[in-house]
């Protein structure tokens, strides 16, 4: 009997929107028995993890074709193809062609990603058993941060149309969405190659404006200097635009960051947080931060971890440095891994810490929760909710916010 296609996605919010397409493209072509890997190549962990469940994946479904797609299969197709595992790979443009899944052909097929100067015209219907859908806005990065292998993975920033986007999301929400997250590699890059360069900042108000059935609407990762007014005052006048922002930091020391080839400082951290609760006194932030970054010293390591008390980051995504081929990271004087290790522990205790005190500041407020699966569900905030009762998957309830542990709040349907 045949098999739906198994997809196996690693990384980032636009690989979750970007499996689907694969998932359709894959079913429409009649591909069954068969496992695709949509990698990540932020970190050489990750690429690592790839392997590890291919190797898994052919030792538990022997009579499965394996196709590896996605970041890492793009930066180095030859690796995985010299894999005995796998049967074909694929590059992040042509896993989401049509024509890819129809025939197996030969068993690399990934083209120079620099090349790519549009965004393909996917549209999908969902994402099977969630009530939050992606809709990729963006693809790619111009900016050649000393650490990030990404921009030789996706190519050069270029933007979907508003058009386009409206039209995704209407589809989405008429097909029952409730919440939906605008994501791509930098979406606050959004416009810069498209007539008259607009701005992020017009692209979400042309959605709220478009699609007023929309309930909710969150942005992915935010690199803070590319906020546009137009946004901060769509942050500020639209409560449907949730008032939870993931930043782009990456560290909070300005030689760090300098280093990094990043274009904010740790000034312009703190300024564009108090900027944002300003205008929206509830906000929450959640940061990518790294640990251990090249010739990080423990001064430099404490300007980072102070930062996340000093903003009040709430959700960190913390990644230990590890050197990826290629960067100019890589070839800088590095910190001795079981040192980095450690301070991506006290980074994560630190956000632990910051977490529960958010939480705990919860109890005694009443919410807006978005139901996911049972008693489960989300605040605005983001923060997780376990509710007293079951209630209807995709319904938004009010609750009363009883109580908190570490790491998410408990709650029941107000009266």
């Amino acid at each position: 009997m045949p098999h739906e296609p198994d997809i196996v996605t690693f990384g980032c919010r636009l690989n979750t929107y970007e499996s689907e397409v694969i998932r359709e493209r894959a079913s429409a072509a009649g591909l069954n028995d068969v496992v695709i890997f949509n990698t990540c190549a932020v970190t050489a962990e990750a690429t690592r993890q790839a392997r590890q469940a291919i190797r898994r994946a052919r030792r538990e479904k022997p009579g499965h074709r394996i196709i590896v797609t996605g970041c890492a299969a793009q930066v180095d197709p030859k690796m995985f193809a010299a894999m005995p595992e796998v049967d074909q790979v694929l590059g992040n443009a042509e896993k989401l062609a049509s024509r890819s899944y129809g025939t197996t052909g030969e068993k690399v097929r990934a083209g120079d990603i620099m090349a790519v100067r549009h965004t393909a015209d996917d549209q999908i219907s969902g994402i099977a058993g969630r009530t939050r859908a992606f809709v990729a806005v963006q693809n790619g990065c111009d900016h050649r941060c000393t650490f990030c292998i990404i921009p030789f993975g996706r190519g050069n920033s270029r933007s979907v149309p508003v058009a386009q986007v409206i039209a995704q999301v209407r589809g989405l929400v008429e097909a029952g969405t409730p919440e939906i997250a605008l994501t791509g590699v930098d979406i606050t890059a959004w416009g810069g190659d498209l007539p008259g360069a607009p701005k992020l900042g017009h692209l979400v108000k042309s959605v709220l404006d478009a699609v007023p059935e929309l309930k909710r609407l969150r942005l992915t990762s935010l690199d803070m200097v590319e906020v546009d007014d137009e946004l901060m005052a769509a942050i500020g006048g639209d409560p449907r635009l949730m008032p939870h922002f993931h930043l782009s930091l990456q560290a909070g020391d300005d030689m760090i960051l300098k280093r990094m080839k990043r274009r904010h400082s740790r000034a312009d951290a703190l300024a564009f947080c108090a900027a944002v609760r300003r205008v929206r006194p509830d906000a929450v932030f959640g940061a990518d931060l790294i640990a251990g970054f090249p010739t990080e010293t423990e001064e430099m390591f404490a300007n980072t971890l102070s930062l996340v008390g000093e903003v009040g980051l709430t959700y960190l995504h913390v990644f230990p440095f590890s050197p990826r081929p290629g960067t100019p990271a890589a070839r800088m004087p590095q910190v001795e891994g079981s040192l980095v290790r450690e301070r991506a522990r006290r980074l994560r205790a630190e956000g632990e810490a910051q977490l529960s005190r958010f939480l705990k500041g919860e109890v005694g407020r009443r919410r807006e929760v978005l139901v996911e699966t049972g008693d489960l569900g989300r605040t605005p905030h983001y923060a997780a909710v376990r509710l007293a009762a079951p209630a209807e998957t995709g319904r938004i309830v009010d609750v009363e916010i009883t109580g908190a542990d570490t790491t998410r709040l408990n709650g029941r349907l107000a009266a």
